[in-house]
């Protein structure tokens, strides 16, 4: 059946090496009382793999508040439960250096509820990010977008619990993405419209948290998202997210996910983000649907 959990020293001391080193250079960025000096929400919020963007998708835009004379950065929190009992609880953090590279960590927890009772399981995101050109914000006299190109490199601590199982190929897998983001200022009503194109490959079995490569495909594929956000007010964003993912596996199919998000920028050092999130088909259950909660620091 599923068989019995066990973990690598590789496993754990990347885990607790990133973590670390991740919790020390947020340590040191939230010493100082300047939270950098782009304008209120340019970096963000993060989505659940720990890059500068929405809650599902990576957009272009560099974590944290740093210019191009800067050092920036953000420490994250989110949570969704579905009604299926699923659970997720991501955290971490991300490192933006002179408004041009971002280096990110999350750690996933991933609940299965009554599917497995009391059992999760667990995966690492290293994250970084280059913007290649183009600032998102300020470049209001051209049409053309910022452009950041980005990896993850993704390692599933419980791989031989449930996804190999499942038909699951690897424990680990690498993203890469390409992302354009536009914000284009009075445009509906006079409000601030934010648009992001991010094209990714991948294999990942859900985000990775069931492994990478089955059954059906072990192949790269590329998989299109979108999100769009108007600004309400300078602090207050509405938005959708559109994520396409593979169907790797033959037990059970997978769907895309989506989103409609809600996220407020009361200061520059703090945002927070609701949403209601379609996830489709988990696994053995149909329409998993539920809220997702996030809470970020910038410095």
């Amino acid at each position: 059946m599923l068989g019995v959990k066990s973990y690598s020293p590789m496993q754990i001391s990347l885990h607790s090496f990133m973590k670390s080193v991740m919790l020390l250079m947020i340590s040191t960025l939230s010493l100082s009382s300047h939270a950098g000096d782009r304008l209120l929400a340019t970096g963000g919020a993060t989505q659940i793999e720990g890059a500068a963007g929405g809650g599902l998708v990576p957009w272009a835009l560099i974590s944290g508040y740093g210019t191009r004379d800067q050092v920036g950065g953000a420490a994250f929190y989110s949570h969704v439960r579905t009604q299926g009992d699923f659970d997720l609880q991501s955290a971490g953090g991300s490192i933006g250096f002179n408004n041009r590279v971002e280096i990110s960590y999350s750690h996933l927890r991933f609940g299965l509820g009554d599917t497995v009772p009391g059992e999760r399981i667990r995966m690492n995101v290293l994250g970084a990010k280059l913007r290649l050109f183009g600032d998102a914000i300020y470049d209001q006299d051209t049409w053309k977008p910022q452009v950041s190109a980005g990896l993850q490199f993704k390692q599933n601590e419980d791989f031989d619990f449930v996804p190999k199982a499942l038909g699951a190929k690897h424990d680990s897998g690498v993203d890469a993405y390409l992302a354009a983001t536009k914000l284009f200022m009075g445009a509906v009503a006079g409000r601030n419209l934010l648009l992001n194109l991010t094209l990714q490959a991948t294999k990942a079995n859900q985000f990775g948290i069931l492994g990478f490569g089955g059954d059906q495909n072990d192949s790269y594929r590329l998989q299109p998202a979108f999100s769009s956000a108007l600004m309400l007010t300078d602090d207050l964003l509405v938005g959708v997210e559109y994520r396409a993912k593979p169907n790797n596996l033959g037990s059970f199919r997978e769907d895309n996910a989506k989103d409609i998000f809600l996220a407020w920028f009361p200061t520059k050092r703090l945002a927070l983000t609701g949403a209601y999130v379609d996830l489709g088909n988990i696994a053995n259950k149909d329409d998993q649907r539920g809220w997702y909660l996030s809470g970020q620091v910038s410095f």
